[in-house]
């Protein structure tokens, strides 16, 4: 839907020239960046924010785990607990969700995206069939639900339907809650056209992908067919997060799965490799020479105990990353970023280990942030330049976190000892979509949200 231009006045903004003050934005009837203008006078139409943004791109979420929220932190009676023991809670509660429930949890968490400061999003989306697995009569239901809570709440969407064909690298057969997911070959081609077409009717900005789950969900052959199948799009694989899955792949493969996935596939710039946790050091390098964004996700990585990635020699050797939320337990790009870094300096016992000279800690990770998930999504955003989708945020100078500061060391304030309370405004593609810090339907998805959690609760 087109708009009316709007204008956006900044007393400070981080443009493509770095930081400069009194910065006019022009956003045009299509949702795009027409102008950046510093050093100009206010306009008496335009909307004054003290500190202006490129917004970040949220590359990887499961927006229905949300609602699951705080019912995995108690021991369970096997003893030691992992992202396996995790994975059955996961299931138990899946199987309990009605597509209303998937619809109501996803837009509330859009809406929880957009106010901590994330523009956009990649949703992972694996849940397509009946509990059971028995196909919807139509087999988009639930890409169409996503869709229409993106659509609702005005965020971006790059809708990545999942690829779940086999139970294990063995290739035995789906069994319990990984019965909602899978399809074959075919009978995915069909679903994700079908997802594509949901996705593309919300807005021009809407983006498409595909993501087989993992090489454990998906086999050689079918994975080198879905690569050729969809060679224009965005591709996401969850790849090298759990000691298991790496040792279950090189048993059967006879490689560990980053580098067989190298050895078997043109790994480039339109993939989007998931946590990537447990690299080699010629791992590492082989993804940060490639131009792929290794997908990260700290605070569900640290939450299910999944390792540290190695962010300091990645970095250095050119890698790109952005984060995203998936698992959605907690939602926020700044604190995304912050159990990043600080994994590093627990690790190395050290301080600033992710930063590039010239700029301060903070800069350097919502800078890289910022263009890896842009790139992951296929999203013509990431900057605030003409031509760009206007996907913006504005910051409150007056919050505690940033109260005096400037230039970088505003960014290391919110990173640091900030949260989404800092957040005043967001724009999606020019859609205003949050303002003083609450998304401009907020009560109204709440309720349903808050409606259909309650049953669901009662029957755990």
């Amino acid at each position: 839907m087109k708009q009316a231009m709007k204008t956006v006045f900044a007393r400070s903004a981080l443009t493509p020239n770095g930081w400069e003050d009194n910065v006019l934005v022009e956003i045009d009837a299509s949702g795009r960046i027409a102008s950046v203008v510093p050093g100009s006078a206010i306009e008496p139409n335009a909307l004054a924010v003290d500190i202006l943004l490129p917004a970040q791109a949220n590359l990887h979420s499961h927006t229905f785990q949300r609602a699951m929220a705080g019912l995995s932190e108690a021991r369970s009676p096997a003893g030691r607990d992992s992202f396996w023991t995790w994975r059955e809670i996961m299931y138990r509660f899946l199987d309990i969700l009605e597509p209303e429930d998937i619809e109501a949890i996803a837009a509330f968490a859009f809406v929880e995206m957009l106010e901590s400061g994330y523009s956009s999003v990649a949703e992972f989306h694996y849940v397509h069939h009946q509990p059971g697995g028995q196909p919807y009569s139509n087999p988009g239901e639930l890409s169409e639900r996503i869709a229409a809570a993106a659509d609702a709440t005005g965020i971006g969407l790059t809708l990545l339907p999942v690829a779940y064909m086999q139970g294990g690298v063995d290739g035995r057969p789906l069994a319990g809650g990984q019965l909602r997911f899978g399809n074959d070959f075919d009978q995915f081609v069909n679903l994700a056209e079908t997802a594509e077409k949901a996705a593309r009717s919300v807005s021009a900005d809407v983006g498409f992908g595909v993501a087989p789950h993992s090489i454990r969900a998906v086999s050689e052959a079918d994975l080198q067919a879905l690569e050729q199948q969809f060679r224009a799009v965005p591709f996401h694989i969850h790849i090298a997060e759990q000691i298991p899955e790496i040792e279950e792949v090189q048993a059967a493969y006879g490689q560990r799965p980053m580098s067989w996935l190298f050895d078997h596939l043109p790994v480039d710039e339109r993939w989007c490799l998931i946590h990537s946790m447990h690299m080699t050091g010629e791992e590492t390098l082989r993804v940060a020479q490639s131009g792929a964004v290794a997908g990260l996700c700290p605070i569900t990585e640290a939450n299910l105990g999944d390792g540290i990635f190695d962010g300091v020699n990645y970095l250095a050797a050119g890698g790109r990353f952005g984060t995203g939320s998936d698992s959605n337990i907690r939602i926020s790009p700044s604190e995304e970023l912050r159990q990043l870094e600080y994994s590093q300096r627990l690790r190395d016992v050290s301080r600033v280990t992710l930063s590039v000279e010239g700029k301060s800690c903070g800069r350097t990770l919502y800078d890289t942030a910022l263009a890896g998930g842009a790139q992951a999504l296929g999203r013509d955003a990431g900057g605030l330049a003409p031509g760009k989708w206007a996907d913006m945020i504005a910051l409150d100078a007056e919050n505690p976190a940033l109260l005096g500061l400037c230039g970088d060391r505003l960014l290391d304030g919110w990173i640091f000892a900030g949260d989404r309370h800092a957040v005043s405004d967001v724009w999606s593609a020019g859609r205003h979509v949050v303002h003083e810090g609450s998304h401009r339907d907020r009560d109204a998805i709440f309720k349903a949200y808050r409606t259909r959690l309650a049953p669901i609760l009662a029957k755990l």
